[in-house]
């Protein structure tokens, strides 16, 4: 089967295929490995403000103690994610300066839930230029901070995945590592809902830990949400 339509089938069907996830890898010609390390392969610069670029590399580039801490915090936060232990960013970025489209198109896709995808013509609707898909797609490729602002669920109209900064390969390795991530755990003990990467959740017992689909399902078996990750919000 050809591998844009493995893929498609995939991000498409409401509960995927049983062996859908050994024939994406079969079909990236790859073995299912740790994504964590990666982590260490960017650089991260930073500002006071919060985090200014992530791109391949090493180190951080950081003028002041506070924007080496977003950096560090920013490192962290990615290898979080890249385990499966975390599916938002918390960290700031800073993207002052960018022009107003591109801005608006990273707010955008900024808002594109963990483990979901967009198409570039969809995108170019919400932001007010419903024929300003191409434009769309050119404002993400120059995406200074790339995962954190999540331009890899972003994709053609037809399904397949168009262009991304660090390749296909890792654009489907990202979504892909999403669609098998929890995004809501519960705890059962205090019968809170967080998102994946809470400060709380990450305090939760292996065995006391209840995965949910939505904020609704837990809510309809006596779980609040978190006051702390709002998971409501994104729902």
């Amino acid at each position: 089967m050809d591998l844009d339509l493995m893929l498609r089938e995939f991000f498409t069907a409401a509960v995927p295929p049983r062996d859908a996830l050994a024939r994406l890898r079969r079909g990236l010609g790859a073995r299912p490995r740790r994504l964590e390390p990666l982590a260490d392969r960017f650089r991260i610069e930073a500002s006071d403000r919060g985090v200014t670029r992530l791109q391949p590399g090493r180190g951080v580039g950081a003028p002041s103690h506070r924007a080496r801490r977003h950096a560090e915090r920013a490192r962290e936060e990615l290898r979080e994610y890249l385990a499966g232990r975390r599916t938002f960013f918390a960290v700031p970025v800073d993207l002052d300066g960018l022009p107003e489209f591109q801005a608006a198109v990273l707010a955008h896709a900024a808002r594109v839930p963990f483990g979901e995808v967009v198409s570039y013509a969809t995108l170019a609707q919400r932001i007010g230029h419903p024929r300003a898909a191409r434009a769309v797609g050119n404002a993400l490729a120059r995406n200074p901070v790339p995962v954190i602002v999540p331009c890899h669920r972003v994709v053609r109209e037809d399904g397949s995945w168009g262009h991304y900064a660090f390749g296909h390969a890792m654009k489907t390795l990202l979504l892909t590592l999403e669609r098998a991530t929890p995004v809501l755990v519960g705890s059962t003990t205090t019968r809170i809902v967080c998102r994946r990467g809470c400060p709380h959740e990450q305090r939760v017992a292996d065995s006391n830990r209840v995965v949910f689909a939505s904020v609704p399902d837990a809510r309809s078996v006596g779980y609040r949400p978190c006051r702390v990750c709002r998971p409501a919000r994104v729902a």
